[in-house]
Parts: C-alpha cells; sequence; structure tokens
C-alpha cells in the first residue's frame, strides 16, 4: 500500500524531512546502542527460519551524519506513533513544477502481536499550474482486530487528459480537462471469523467545474468527456456520484504495510443513487481485488508479491470520470508506467508481479522490479476485455524510512510503449 506522485519525464528532487521515529516491532529485537560517533554494530545473522527486520533507516543515517547518538527505545513506544515524511519537489509537462509533502503514520490500537499495524498516508501538492492535489488515507485496526476502519478522501483542483474509452485508444486522442473533484470513502469492517470480515460503506465523489483545459477549446464539443455525458444524459460542468457497499474482507497478510507472506481478498459491491446527496444516476459496480506474497528466501529478503483486480460496471451509467480507469486503485499505484486517467471503460481487469529484495543486510536500501497488464471494455464500440492489453514494467529503488514500521520511500520508473513515466511514493504499490 501506499501514495505515489505520477509525473511524465520528471526533473525533480526528494529531500528527507528530519522527523523524528518512535515506536518498536513487536517482533524486532532492540540494538545495542553503539557511542555516538561510532559505527553502528553489524545486525546479527538471523537464522534460517528468521525474518530479517530492518535495523537502519534513513533517521539513523541523518544521525550518524549529525554525529548524534542513536534514540533509546523501549517497549513502551511500541504504541507510539511511528513517523516518516518527506518534502517533494518534481516537474512534469501536465502539472508543470510542482512541490509538496507525503507522510506515513503507523501506530498500533491494541497489543501488537494481536493487532495489525494501523497506517495513515497523506500527501499534499502544489503545482506552477495552479493544480492543488490533496490525499488522505488510513487503515486502522482496533484491538485485537475485532473492527477495521477504511478511509480514502481526495480534494483536486487539477486537470486530467481523456482519451474515449477502452484499450484501443491512442495518445494522439487526448484533451485535457480540467475539473475540481472531492472524494469521500469510508468503509466499516467487523471481524466474523479470524481474518474474514464484513462491511458496509459510504460513498461519494464529485466533479465540479469540469471544463476543457490547455488546449482543448477547440475540440471540447467533440471530446470524450462531452460525448459520453452528452449520450447518457449528464450534466456537462459537475456530475456526482453517492451511494453506499457492502464489503467481504478476506485478510491473512502479516502486515499491511510491507507485507512479505499472505493473501488479501476483497470483494465490494458498491451502490450509486440518482438524486442522493446530488447523485447524476442510479449505476451499480463489483470490485474484487486479490493479492498474495511468496518469500523466495527463509528470511524474506526475496519475495515477489501478486496482484489482480478487476472494476466492473454491472448496471446503469456511471458518469464518465467515476468510471473504472488507470490507477483507479485506493492509493493510485497500478499501472506504472503509463499516465493516471490514461485509460477507461466500464470493467477493468488488471494483474501485475512484483519481485521485492532487500539490497543491504541493515534493511536500509532494497529494490522491486515489476510487470503489469491491463484491459478495458467499450460498450459504445463494441470492444470487450481481453480484447486489447496496455502492458507496462519497470523497476525502483527502496530506501527504509521507519524500520519500525516497515515503511519504506519508494522511487520507481515505469516503461510503456507510450513512453517512460517517473513515480516518488510512500509505502510499497500494494
Amino acid at each position: 500500500m501506499g501514495l505515489a506522485v505520477r509525473a511524465g519525464p520528471i526533473v525533480g528532487a526528494l529531500v528527507i524531512a528530519a522527523a523524528g521515529v518512535v515506536g518498536a516491532d513487536p517482533q524486532a529485537t532492540p540494538e545495542a546502542s553503539p557511542a555516538p560517533h561510532a559505527e553502528p554494530s553489524p545486525a546479527p545473522t538471523p537464522s534460517p527460519d528468521t525474518i530479517a527486520e530492518p535495523t537502519a533507516d534513513i533517521f539513523d543515517v541523518l544521525r550518524q551524519i549529525l554525529h548524534k547518538p542513536p534514540k533509546a527505545e523501549s517497549e513502551a513506544d511500541r504504541k507510539k506513533l511511528m513517523v516518516a515524511a518527506a518534502p517533494v519537489i518534481s516537474y512534469n509537462p501536465a502539472s508543470g513544477f510542482g512541490i509538496g509533502a507525503a507522510g506515513n503514520l503507523a501506530f498500533f490500537r491494541g497489543f501488537p502481536a494481536t493487532t495489525s499495524i494501523s497506517s495513515v498516508v497523506a500527501s499534499l501538492m502544489f503545482t506552477s499550474k495552479k493544480q492543488l492535489l490533496f490525499n488522505a488515507k488510513f487503515d486502522v485496526s482496533a484491538a485485537n482486530n475485532a473492527w477495521v476502519l477504511r478511509g480514502d478522501e481526495r480534494l483536486y483542483l487539477t486537470s486530467q487528459d481523456t482519451y474515449g474509452l477502452g484499450t484501443s485508444t491512442t495518445p494522439d486522442e487526448a484533451v485535457n480537462t480540467k475539473y475540481d473533484r472531492v472524494r469521500a470513502y469510508e468503509t466499516v469492517y467487523g471481524r466474523v471469523h479470524r481474518g474474514l470480515y464484513v462491511g458496509a460503506g459510504f460513498l461519494y465523489n464529485l466533479h465540479a467545474d469540469v471544463r476543457p483545459g490547455e488546449g482543448g477549446d477547440a475540440v471540447w464539443p467533440s471530446s470524450p468527456y462531452v460525448t459520453y455525458s452528452q449520450e447518457h444524459g449528464f450534466d456537462l460542468s459537475s456530475q456526482t456520484s453517492a451511494g453506499a457497499s457492502v464489503n467481504l474482507l478476506l485478510d491473512s497478510r502479516d502486515g499491511a504495510i510491507n507485507p512479505s507472506r499472505g493473501f488479501y481478498a476483497a470483494l465490494d459491491y458498491q451502490m450509486f443513487f440518482a438524486g442522493f446527496l446530488g447523485g447524476a444516476s442510479t449505476w451499480q459496480q463489483l470490485n474484487c481485488d486479490l493479492r498474495t506474497y511468496v518469500r523466495l528466501s527463509r528470511d524474506a529478503r526475496h519475495r515477489l508479491a501478486f496482484w489482480l483486480y478487476g472494476y466492473l460496471v454491472t448496471g446503469g451509467d456511471a458518469p464518465y470520470f467515476d468510471l473504472p480507469s488507470t490507477a483507479i486503485d485506493t492509493y493510485g499505484r497500478s499501472g506504472r508506467g503509463y499516465v493516471q486517467g490514461r485509460f477507461r471503460g466500464q470493467q477493468l481487469a488488471y494483474g501485475e508481479i512484483e519481485y521485492r529484495g532487500t539490497l543491504t543486510r541493515n534493511g536500509l536500501l532494497g529494490v522491486v522490479a515489476f510487470l503489469n497488464t491491463q484491459t478495458f471494455s467499450d460498450r459504445q464500440d463494441g470492444e470487450r476485455l481481453f480484447d486489447a492489453f496496455a502492458t507496462g514494467a519497470g523497476a525502483g529503488l527502496r530506501v527504509m524510512m521507519n524500520k519500525h514500521s516497515k515503511t519504506n520511500l519508494a522511487f520507481d520508473v515505469g516503461w510503456s510503449p507510450e513512453g517512460a513515466n517517473v513515480y516518488f511514493a510512500v509505502q510499497e504499490a500494494f
């Protein structure tokens, strides 16, 4: 899981903020404190069946540079906030220069041996083209995992290229579209048996002040957004989807932030209603999300992660920007190699495999390599799922930001037949 800054050809720098790190992983063995100016002792060699826990993060490096002693830690610290934050400077042709910050808070709401770690991820970006992008996601587990609360909040003053529906669209069809967006998705799960949960959610999406973007005035009347909206009777200036969901969740992962084993399966049935909180239409969508993690080495320094998901509009007509699209997942991390929203359709199927490896024995540095593919349907032109595929691949570097929550700072480069894209993120892609 995590939050990405998607960019085209990017010129940027990422600077680590001086932030405190407090808390202890219940499975980690406290390290001996070296002398203030001494090199830290090498991590003990784990037994063949022991997971290699990270013993150093970026803040340990900063303390060494500043000649400060390591922070004293105790068992009581494990319930305190674990903080990781970084300012971000970026550039891409769509948004211009951008500056902002991204961060992660991790904590336990109960005894760590019986309670999953909770996480809050947030970012705020401002760009030279007058865009504002605020994201906040949270995944909170109550004591003993009796309840799980998840949220996805977004506030955007932004723009996005639109290309029409289906997987067969070309970059030449792009029409830039500006809009303001508000999203609030809240879901509560109650445990019914071990890792099995049932839940219900509130869903709200608003796309307002929709208008032609840069260079789009001349082609606006025939743009994909206008054409689709007029065919289905939607207001061109503002469209809302609001409703509720019923949810089923099965989760056996050893952690949500950076899992090394287990599986995750989620099934959501979403119902949106015309007239409810300004809803533009009545429509339904079925979402299925499957993930599993396999260790290639006993100490989990090398592992594979697999991700399959489908978003299927099963009834009614969804507003254009609420249709399944590239990087529609909660953290916007799928489809690396393509820009967000590059493909769109009434149905989406997605698959990805990622290798994750540790470069240094202390867990400070790591690498990933990934391969993904996506396919979309277009009912208007008769294109079905699996008629065409859009495939991307890439690699990335990981820097441990918080060794206790195992939160990584991610820098990825993704390639596709349409070019390369760069991604900054906090936490793993999935």
